[in-house]
């Protein structure tokens, strides 16, 4: 199995951004969570985490991103960072056939547009990065 990343979706509600994508990666859910919950994983693909408390309610620094909060957690299913002015990131695992993980993310936020094209570019690194092909 090879990742994919499927149409990204985008949604505007007054002056609330919703982004979707569904992310199918070729790697088990518990390979897939490092790359998501630590701050080793998402500076591989992402951003650094200058800060990341693994737990619900533990602060979290992501650099170019903002400061915020752990607000949802659960281990190898959902990690949830919410950061001041820069929205919320969601997460979601779900296995995906015998030894895929499908990843639903929804990123929510306020102001000026990010763009798909950015995400798509961001999730085909993690996809290199689980492949083996990243650092």
């Amino acid at each position: 199995m090879s990742g994919s990343v499927e149409q990204g979706i985008s949604q505007t509600h007054g002056n609330t951004h919703i982004l979707h994508f569904l992310v199918r990666l070729p790697r088990p859910v518990e390979a897939v969570w490092p790359a998501l919950g630590t701050p080793e994983g998402l500076a591989s693909w992402f951003t650094p985490a200058d800060v990341l408390e693994p737990r619900l309610g533990g602060a979290i620094a992501l650099r170019d991103v903002g400061s915020g909060q752990v607000t949802a957690w659960d281990v190898e299913r959902v990690a949830e960072y919410t950061v001041e002015d820069g929205g919320r990131l969601r997460f979601h695992l779900e296995r995906d056939g015998e030894t895929g993980t499908a990843l639903r993310f929804t990123y929510e936020f306020q102001g000026e547009t990010e763009s798909e094209q950015r995400w798509r570019a961001r999730f085909e690194r993690l996809i290199e990065v689980l492949e083996g092909g990243g650092s």
